[in-house]
């Protein structure tokens, strides 16, 4: 899962059983951060302004489960776009991402009470969610364990193309802000769900991720450095 040599330092390498916990801690806390970002009703991010939209187009299917279809797309296009390098178990990226699905559709229903008049109050509240956001997302960085299929698709156009990684995740996640977009004005008649928000949520992830990189680094620095007694010789 590690995309950069940044975060290849701070993966885990031990207990798989524990990295397994450690990645499905990742996606609970990562799915109730983007839960929290949607009852601030003040924009949230490309993918989740997508699903969202799709929950208002055709209700009767929740959020959880357009984000699971969002996924299967992915992983149909990643064959399409690299058929040769395409395995058998690339197909085990959908069993976390339908993990993603249940908790999203649960940390939904569990902050349906949530609702905010003030608009400082939802903005804070936009801000601790991307906290929590993050923070499932280095978790599960930590884990290197799967790649669910839309990180595995903008992954294989790397592979592909060549082009920046950052730059390819960008145009993709514009791309979906697009597509939502243009489906809310097609169906409802109005953008939803793409709002100040939405800016917030692109800046504040990243430099939430680089602030656990830098408190974890700093974290490890200091346990692996030796006491000072022992680096002095004994006196005599």
């Amino acid at each position: 899962m590690a995309h950069h040599a940044a975060e290849a330092e701070i993966v885990d390498t031990g207990s798989l059983t524990r990295r397994w916990i450690m990645y499905v801690l990742g996606i609970y806390i990562l799915t109730f951060g983007v839960s929290l970002a949607i009852r601030a009703g003040v924009g949230i991010s490309p993918q989740s302004s997508l699903t969202r939209t799709m929950t208002l187009v055709y209700p009767p299917l929740s959020q959880g489960t357009y984000n699971f279809m969002l996924e299967l797309i992915m992983l149909a296009l990643t064959y399409f776009v690299l058929p040769k390098d395409f395995k058998l178990k690339n197909f085990a990226s959908l069993i976390p991402a339908f993990v993603l699905a249940v908790f999203l559709d649960l940390n939904l229903k569990l902050t349906e009470f949530i609702v905010l008049e003030e608009y400082s109050y939802r903005v804070a509240l936009l801000v601790f969610a991307d906290a929590a956001l993050a923070f499932g997302l280095f978790l599960m960085i930590r884990a290197n364990l799967v790649l669910m299929p839309i990180d595995m698709f903008v992954n294989t156009i790397f592979k592909r193309t060549g082009w920046k990684w950052g730059n390819i995740k960008t145009g993709f996640d514009c791309t979906l802000l697009v597509t939502s977009a243009l489906i809310g004005l097609g169906f409802l008649g109005e953008i939803q769900f793409i709002r100040e928000g939405t800016i917030i949520n692109a800046i504040l992830i990243g430099q939430y991720i680089r602030l656990y990189f830098f408190l974890y680094k700093k974290m490890s620095a200091g346990k692996n450095a030796p006491e000072t007694g022992a680096l002095e010789p004994a006196s005599k």
